[in-house]
């Protein structure tokens, strides 16, 4: 907790001061006050590094940069003054509220993706930043999300255990705060199950509540907000209805034009090429509008992972041959009624969406009608590509805040925070009580104990061993008995995509090997490639492959 406590003492001014920047420079504001100027700094340095990217890894020499540039203008600006004001006046309960955010992320990492997509996704950044058809040789790593890259930004010196989320939960904590709108604490214990990965879901949740907040207070659509909804898009793309909303109401309103779209336009042609760079594809994980980029990933893969996707939908509770037997209605009624937990966020996602298509029509106020069809249009288009729980999780805060925003839920919602917290903390501290309470819940599984240590510095699993093997023109390592790659030297796959590569008969190739930096194509594997796979298949299957 203390070398947390200082990250954010880092990390808070630090941002503060470009986000200073970016409001008087570039006219980018969400909101007003302390909070306003933080988002706004994270904006403005995601964007930056997002750009920077293309072009170079993240060093200790630039993060170092981006902190003397932010701390020196916030003394020499004295922004400082505006800064502290707030925490010397603020309520005694916000302390209490980040005291408790700063210990939730003191535990270990549990959301699998962690391993399996956030690290290895920031250890290939901040050695040499996106890199061309990265997804042949993991397609996860194609996503590259823009929250990756600002953690990246903050990994060496200020943020070495990832924890980006507490900085932006803390945020959060100020925007309440200052806004006094009571019912976001509601939605804070919640978030805390996100606070010890640099999880891109945190971030998007938070940037639609605040921009629907602000609507909601009738702040005018502008610029800034459109900007906003399509930077939580460019994080986290299941955000697809967020952008679809603001610009809705901006043709409603009447308050669309050239000027009002362009920076967001700015903002979401960065993210295409950026997909195109290190995808083959505009639209991550999708194969639509094919520019036949040679280093697109190959079509077996493409369809292996639709399929997986399926899979996932119905919890691999069904196989893809009952999963094509299903009629329409099966496909409803299967997917509704899954064993689990699960069946009960699908069940809620339709009750919600009922729940608050009625409350629309009564109100008969045009913003809750279209915020309504834009959910709908998010729900649909997740139905129909993968109708996994998690992509529509945004849903459920959204609808309540909704409905329940001109509300007086003061105390109630204190409460809810201050007892939503206990619970999440004891879960935390004993996670048997959640694999008793839920055992579908699988991540309760994954839930590292409690240590001591995590006063002083945050709890971190240690590093796997790992085989490397050679295959044609690239080198790889595969961690040894662990399915992931959260701490191998890259380049890392994890040892099922070497079984993968030998069932499609490809393998990834270096575009120059003598530069990693150039990237990756696949191609089809030669005899000498096939006897090198095969070799580290035996190898694997021997020595390294997780038992079941």
């Amino acid at each position: 907790m203390v070398l947390l406590l200082f990250s954010l003492l880092i990390i808070l001014p630090t941002i503060f001061s470009w986000g200073t920047v970016a409001e008087k420079n570039f006219n980018l504001k969400i909101c007003d006050g302390i909070s306003g100027k933080l988002f706004s700094g994270i904006f403005c340095l995601t964007v930056f590094l997002n750009i920077l990217s293309f072009f170079t890894g993240f060093t200790i020499y630039l993060e170092i940069l981006i902190l003397f540039i932010g701390l020196f203008f916030f003394i020499k600006n004295h922004t400082y003054k505006d800064f502290l004001c707030f925490f010397k006046k603020t309520n005694l309960l916000f302390y209490v509220f980040a005291l408790i955010c700063i210990f939730c992320a003191s535990f270990y990492p549990f959301i699998l993706d962690h391993f399996g997509y956030y690290v290895p996704t920031i250890k290939w950044l901040r050695e040499f930043g996106l890199v061309k058809g990265i997804s042949n040789l993991d397609l996860t790593l194609g996503q590259m999300s823009s929250w990756h890259i600002l953690q990246s930004g903050f990994s060496h010196l200020s943020d070495p255990f990832l924890r980006i989320n507490l900085i932006l939960l803390i945020a959060y904590l100020i925007y309440i705060f200052e806004t006094k709108r009571w019912i976001h604490l509601s939605f804070v214990p919640a978030m805390l199950l996100f606070s010890q990965s640099p999880s891109p879901d945190l971030p998007a949740f938070i940037f639609s509540l605040i921009i629907i907040n602000e609507i909601l207070g009738k702040t005018k659509i502008n610029s800034s907000l459109l900007a906003f909804g399509i930077f939580a898009f460019t994080i986290k793309p299941t955000m697809i209805w967020l952008p679809l909303f603001i610009i809705i109401m901006m043709i409603i309103e009447k308050k669309i034009s050239l000027k009002a779209i362009l920076p967001g336009f700015l903002i979401f042609g960065i993210y295409i090429i950026k997909n195109l760079w290190v995808f083959g594809y505009p639209l991550f994980p999708m194969a639509l509008f094919d520019l036949n980029l040679p280093w697109k990933p190959n079509p077996e893969i493409m369809k292996m992972s639709s399929e997986y996707a399926l899979l996932k939908t119905y919890d691999a509770q069904y196989s893809l041959q009952q999963i094509a037997h299903f009629s329409f209605q099966e496909k409803i009624t299967n997917w509704l009624f899954l064993q689990g937990i699960k069946s009960v966020f699908n069940i809620g996602l339709i009750i919600f969406l009922l729940f608050y298509g009625i409350f629309s029509f009564i109100k008969k106020e045009k913003i809750h009608l279209i915020l309504f069809l834009s959910l709908v249009t998010k729900s649909i288009l997740i139905i129909s590509f993968s109708a996994q729980y998690r992509f529509f999780l945004d849903v459920f805060p959204i609808i309540i805040l909704a409905v329940l925003y001109s509300e007086n839920l003061r105390k109630i919602s204190f409460t809810v925070c201050a007892v939503g917290s206990l619970l999440v903390l004891s879960f935390f501290i004993n996670p048997q009580i959640l694999r008793i309470l839920i055992p579908s819940f699988r991540l309760g599984n994954t839930m590292g104990k409690f240590e001591i240590i995590q006063f002083y510095k945050p709890s971190e699993y240690q590093p796997t061993d790992f085989e490397s093997f050679k295959i044609g023109n690239v080198k790889v390592n595969v961690s040894k008995k662990y399915p992931f790659n959260f701490e191998t030297p890259v380049p890392a796959i994890s040892e099922s995509f070497m079984f993968n590569y030998k069932n499609f008969g490809i393998s990834p190739q270096l575009i120059d090997s003598k530069n990693l930096k150039r990237g990756f194509i696949w191609k089809k594997l030669s005899n000498q490639e096939k006897k090198e796979l095969d070799n580290a298949i035996k190898t694997i299957q021997s020595n390294y492959q997780q038992e079941n």
